[in-house]
């Protein structure tokens, strides 16, 4: 039996629909653990953990607390949480590039800016997945006390707020 273009229009549409209604579910869920991301970080940022608040020391918390969710999410083992976690990472691009250009840098040089944080971020996935793979307390205390704006007379008890956290997400894994 042949189709005719307007019943094919209707079937490419109904599929591209469906498709995009994922898409949208997962950035929906994303867009959702990343305010949450926010809510915690800056409800750290606020019980001085660090010499002096500014873009890096919200990065740092940002980032570690993105690492703790991108992990529950991969454990998980589930292609939905693929692709809320490569929907995380864009959230977290898309506000770097915004914050940046708060902050005053120019277009030209925007790009390298984000690049260079994006990095960061990269190496800290692979630095905090690796410690809370084998969680060790003290491990977890030095990588925070490497951080060169956190206050060392209070990392242990950001490392204890940080794996409260973690604890959280991994306790609430049905976040979806």
């Amino acid at each position: 039996k042949i189709i005719n273009k307007k019943s094919l229009n209707r079937v490419i549409n109904m599929i591209l629909q469906y498709f995009k209604k994922k898409e949208n579910e997962y950035k929906k869920i994303s867009d959702k653990v990343y305010i949450s991301v926010l809510y915690e970080s800056k409800n750290l940022i606020k019980k001085n953990y660090f010499k002096e608040i500014n873009f890096d020391s919200s990065f740092e918390l940002i980032s570690i607390i993105m690492v703790f969710y991108l992990k529950v999410f991969k454990d998980n083992n589930h292609s939905k949480f693929k692709k809320i976690n490569e929907e995380l990472v864009k959230n977290l691009i898309v506000d770097l590039d915004k914050s940046m250009r708060e902050i005053g840098i120019g277009d030209m040089s925007i790009g390298k800016y984000v690049k260079k944080y994006v990095k960061k971020f990269y190496y800290r996935v692979k630095k905090i997945d690796n410690i809370i793979d084998d969680y060790n307390q003290i491990n977890f205390i030095n990588y925070l006390n490497s951080i060169k704006n956190i206050d060392n007379k209070r990392t242990k008890q950001l490392a204890l707020n940080l794996m409260s956290i973690y604890q959280k997400i991994l306790n609430n894994k049905k976040i979806t």
